[in-house]
């Protein structure tokens, strides 16, 4: 039996169920040159990743000084969620790949301070392109449906949320199985979650980097001559980073944080109280006053709330980046990417998120 794949995680952390390929490099600026004129979608392609700086890898390290016991709040209020509404089995989807290191988290939180114990499986889900099926079917003949918690970090505009839910209606319709759509993240930016421990833009400190806390895989790659067949979408795993891994030292760093904070203080419920159709309404209405403002021609261009406004610095073709606040600690690590790649910088206080980054339409 081959095992499972696991990336640089242990087996008792999380079981991916993606394809380890080989992947050409595709440079930024001709990724989205093809993705904006229609002729390949973002997830047909991959620009391989590089080893963060020094400096910036300083910048991971202040970001988890500067929020990891936040984030630890949030990972005993989701798992005190799960186990209430999880009252037999319990079997983690996450998203990958921000979602991974959450569900590696959630696990041990749940095993540690609720006696529960959860199966941990990370898939691929991709805007436009859905779930991946086989691989939903896949956990459904090792788990019931009732059992099923599917995990991401955060919403920014509900993409991935209203994806999954469409997602599973597609797979009513062709398995015959109903499964509920419910998203549990640590922050909900975008009222489009289940459940959320928060509703604050804050920097939560594994989207700082890429695959060095993610298990050293890619994001995950969709496979056209594989799409109908028995096999899960893809990824690239990033072995020669094998000794700068950091997906383990955030993972026993973070649980550092939640002994301590439920020793020192428990479960403490969220202050923030916001209903989501307020945070709903607040999402369209900035929305399209960035896409007026700038004339930009699709929302797909608008990337709200520091952990999408990263991604887009990241390994995106970014055009602009926008701040509540240039001083703000939690944006440093955005304001490094900015300068290192030239890209503009405007500061509006009255930005209803930390930072919102814009990609560059390619005319």
């Amino acid at each position: 039996m081959t095992p499972p794949f696991t990336g640089s995680y242990s087996a008792d952390d999380v079981e991916f169920l993606l394809t380890p390929i080989d992947m050409e490099d595709t440079p930024v600026e001709v990724k989205e040159a093809l993705i904006q004129s229609g002729q390949r979608h973002y997830s047909e392609m991959l620009t391989r990743e590089t080893l963060p700086s020094e400096d910036y890898l300083q910048l991971f390290h202040d970001a988890l000084a500067l929020n990891g016991r936040r984030m630890a709040e949030h990972l005993l209020l989701l798992a005190k969620r799960i186990d209430q509404l999880r009252k037999d089995r319990i079997a983690l989807v996450s998203l990958a790949r921000a979602g991974t290191p959450v569900g590696v988290l959630l696990k041990h939180v749940l095993k540690r301070h609720f006696d529960r114990e959860a199966a941990h499986y990370s898939i691929s889900i991709l805007r436009d392109k859905g779930i991946d099926q086989y691989a939903l079917r896949h956990i459904l003949q090792r788990h019931a449906k009732e059992s099923l918690v599917f995990v991401d970090g955060w919403t920014g505009k509900g993409v991935i949320a209203r994806q999954l839910a469409a997602s599973l209606d597609d797979f009513a319709v062709s398995c015959g199985i109903r499964i509920p759509a419910d998203l549990f993240v640590l922050t909900d930016l975008s009222g489009a979650a289940a459940v959320a421990a928060s509703f604050e833009d804050y920097l939560i400190p594994s989207c700082v980097l890429n695959s060095s806390v993610s298990g050293l895989i890619s994001r995950s790659i969709w496979r056209q001559n594989a799409a109908d067949s028995a096999s899960f979408h893809g990824c690239v795993y990033y072995k020669a980073f094998e000794p700068h891994d950091l997906s383990h030292y955030f993972i026993d760093t973070m649980l550092r944080h939640v002994e301590d904070v439920y020793r020192e203080s428990g479960i403490r419920e969220s202050q923030t109280l916001l209903d989501k159709e307020t945070l709903r309404a607040a999402s369209l209405d900035f929305l399209q006053t960035v896409a007026q403002q700038y004339r930009l021609s699709h929302y797909n261009y608008i990337k709200p709330g520091i952990g999408e406004a990263t991604r887009v610095l990241l390994r995106r073709g970014a055009g602009r980046l926008l701040l509540r606040n240039a001083d703000s600690e939690a944006t440093r690590h955005l304001l490094w990417l900015a300068e290192s790649k030239s890209i503009p910088v405007e500061v509006s206080k009255d930005l209803p998120y930390l930072a919102a980054a814009l990609i560059k339409e390619v005319k």
